[in-house]
């Protein structure tokens, strides 16, 4: 039925837009003195910077009439390469209060359980104006200061080789000469897990030579996860069944990020940019987990109450360099960032049981102490040989150390003296280098293809020790290759079509190597596996563009893939959560993208159907049959003109049997409301996001003779009041500060 109403909706768009763009077209028709305004937009906005809504004047010696676009910007723009630019200014998901919930509204973007995805390709790497940045740094950028999102299905070999896909942010690049500043409210109210509140605070200053910007955002109250499994081994010589209950009753105690960064110009050439930039994560709250045993033995119960004292704070520091070296515009940038996370983890558990009738109780105390320092160094060179070729090259160097102590304490209730415990404590360390090099290069063959080219050669080492389960100690080197093509071609003014070959690699983060333990309850731990290899990703696609219409279909093959299962631990009833690499993978995808703009409806809309499967004989997986999984998008803002904005937001993503699995459907629908006042320099929007409370996520496999099924529930649904107020009077001018591409922070989560 879900399925049905998406797909209803998704095609009363589509052909309710094109009745729409036909009226509108017989209008103009009749009107000489129409302006097309896509196409204008689209000629003069590279030229001048400036965004789509805007007003334009020529003053020459033949000034000609002030032109005037009143037209709401286009929400999506397709590349003819397969990229997609997602439009945030004035549009619903402007509201959101972080980077993390505004890409889960991004077409083509799931966010779920940690990850960023784009459909069809998998795991995405996260870009902050070109530049590669880790996870602690993306969840600090403050949504206010964010243009667009590029989702980069195809990136070339400029673009690090670890993740499948890049999801580029694009901040303002303009600031004022002078003062300019903002403050941003954000007030969330969910049944669900609570309040919480959001305070964002920028600030710009420059004058000459010199810019200087900064920013720091707060978030406090509360958030909740709610986590339901059962695992059950049907086999009656081995029978046994667990109903665990896991919820996340999480407290913001300081939650903030901030930023300031100071550039000079030298010229209009070169500028040399300095910045630091940080985030704190102090949580508290509590964990209760409640866990149901029924066994051949007998029945048993288990009620974990973990109080989280949890504290990370992580620092960057950039120093970049850049230089305009020829009047062409070839350019040359050197870069360099060190990063350091600090977290300490100081919980207390209270754990209570009954076992054959009998009353148990003991205490534990968690102690966690780690630290991961990483050191980058990259330099980039692009040579503009004329207007239709291009030269990339570039080479960095990385080292990382991460160092983590894990020491579990247990008492009895009785006696409460605490006894360290030899089995649940750990130490981890590791260092790893990475140098790579990249060699790109872009040329026009004739008038109507495009070509791109290039090879990442990218060399690693890395040393892991560990005592968790007696000593382990792995030392390798190896070495990758990762090729990319790219054919763009323009058989008419309306219809262009695209190939592009793209070979990728992903290494487990830190944290997935580590095999310390997160303790949920005594049948229940997180545990890293130091035994993880990468993930090796080769995808290919075609994609055919017709005036608005957008079809892509690919196919990817995956080596190693990384993914998460719940394993039999070594006493029966225990079961760990670990990172595991499957045998391999494929995954068919197809495509349809619609959007039109009209003067008081912009819509985008998108329709997929993905094909996985997932290929394992190590872990004893049970083979399961492979369904297609459908994905409906649909994103509208209404303008009533002189009163406000509303705003519609709908997507759904299907059933998908994988293989090793099933998951089941998840959607959402987000409504908001929005309007201007003081000629714009305060900003109100009232929002209700997931209305329906349907974004959840579920699903079953069935491994080492266990099935297992599990369903997450998280705070989407929510109304939320922002207030945001700009302010300052002064001229335009442009902050150029950039950072070194590092792929490493991204591994740090």
């Amino acid at each position: 039925m879900k399925f049905l109403i998406a797909a209803g909706i998704f095609i009363y768009c589509l052909i309710f837009s094109s009745i729409e763009i036909k009226a509108q077209s017989v209008k103009n028709n009749r009107d000489k003195s129409y302006v097309d305004e896509d196409k204008l937009i689209e000629k003069i906005t590279p030229a001048l910077s400036v965004p789509d809504s805007i007003i334009i004047k020529n003053q020459d010696h033949n000034q000609l009439n002030e032109v005037v676009i009143t037209s709401q910007p286009s929400l999506l723009k397709y590349s003819a390469n397969g990229t997609i630019d997602v439009n945030v200014n004035g549009t619903v998901l402007a509201t959101s209060s972080s980077v993390n919930e505004l890409l889960g509204r991004v077409p083509n973007v799931v966010v779920a359980e940690g990850q960023i995805s784009v459909l069809g390709k998998g795991e995405a790497i996260i870009y902050l104006n070109g530049i590669l940045i880790n996870y602690e740094r993306f969840a600090a950028i403050p949504v206010s200061q964010i243009v667009k999102i590029e989702v980069i299905s195809n990136p070339s070999s400029k673009y690090d080789a670890e993740g499948k896909a890049v999801v580029n942010i694009v901040t303002k690049k303009k600031i004022e000469s002078g003062i300019m500043g903002s403050v941003g409210q954000h007030v969330t109210v969910s049944k669900f897990a609570g309040t919480s509140t959001n305070t964002l605070v920028d600030f710009n200053y420059s004058k000459g030579k010199f810019s200087f910007i900064s920013n720091y955002g707060l978030q406090l109250g509360k958030s909740r996860e709610l986590l339901y499994t059962t695992r059950t081994r049907p086999d009656p010589d081995i029978y046994m069944k667990s109903v665990l209950t896991t919820d996340w009753l999480r407290e913001f105690n300081n939650y903030s990020n901030f930023s300031a960064g100071v550039q000079y110009t030298f010229s209009e050439k070169s500028y040399i940019s300095l910045a630091y930039s940080g985030n704190i994560e102090d949580l508290g709250g509590t964990v209760e987990s409640r866990n149901s045993i029924e066994n051949n033995s007998g029945n048993s119960f288990f009620a974990t109450d973990i109080k989280k004292n949890d504290v990370l704070l992580n620092q960057f520091i950039n120093l970049n360099y850049n230089l305009i070296t020829d009047p062409k515009g070839s350019s040359l940038f050197i870069g360099s960032q060190y990063s350091n996370y600090n977290g300490t983890v100081r919980d207390f558990i209270e754990e209570n049981s009954v076992v054959d009738a009998l009353d148990g109780q003991r205490f534990l105390k968690n102690n966690v102490g780690n630290a991961i320092n990483i050191i980058a160094l990259q330099g980039d060179y692009s040579k503009k040989i004329n207007e239709e070729t291009k030269l990339e090259m570039g080479a960095k160097f990385s080292y990382a150390k991460v160092k983590s102590g894990t020491d579990f304490l247990i008492a009895d209730a009785g006696d409460m003296k605490f006894e360290f415990d030899d089995e649940l404590s750990s130490d981890f360390e590791y260092k790893e280098n990475i140098n790579a090099a990249y060699f790109n290069y872009g040329t026009s063959i004739g008038q109507k293809l495009n070509l791109s080219a290039g090879v990442r050669g990218e060399w690693t080492s890395y040393d892991l020790y560990t005592n968790a389960n007696g000593i382990q100690n792995f030392e390798k080197s190896y070495g990758n290759l990762f090729p990319n093509l790219l054919l763009n071609m323009d058989f008419s003014e309306n219809l262009k079509g695209h190939f592009s070959y793209v070979s990728r690699i992903t290494r487990p983060r830190y944290q997935a190597l580590n095999p310390y333990v997160v303790y949920q309850d005594p049948f229940t731990t997180i545990e890293g596996n130091p035994n993880l290899v990468p993930e090796k990703t080769h995808a290919f696609e075609i994609g055919a563009m017709y005036r608005k219409f957008d079809f892509k279909m690919g196919y990817t093959y995956k080596i190693d893939p990384i993914s998460g299962a719940a394993l039999r631990g070594d006493t029966p009833n225990s079961y760990v959560l670990k990172a595991i690499n499957l045998e391999k993978g494929y995954v068919f995808f197809s495509s349809l993208s619609r959007s039109f703009n009209v003067k008081w409806w912009n819509s985008a809309n998108t329709i997929s159907i993905n094909l996985s499967k997932s290929v394992d004989y190590n872990y004893s997986y049970v083979f399961s049959a492979v369904t297609p999984q459908f994905y409906f998008y649909s994103n509208n803002t209404f303008t009533i003109p002189k009163l406000f904005k509303l705003q519609l937001l709908a997507w759904y993503l299907g059933d998908r049997g994988y293989g090793l699995g099933t998951e089941n459907s998840r959607s959402t629908v987000t409504l908001g409301i929005e309007k201007n006042f003081f000629k714009d320099a305060l900003r109100i929007n009232f929002t209700a996001n997931d209305i329906f409370h349907k974004f959840m996520v579920s699903g079953d496999y069935n491994v080492g003779q266990t099935q297992i099924y599990y369903h997450r529930t998280y705070t989407s649904n929510y109304f939320k009041l922002i207030a945001f107020y700009s302010f300052g009077n002064s001229k335009k001018t442009t902050y150029k500060k950039s950072e070194i591409e590092q792929t490493e922070n991204n591994r740090a989560r």
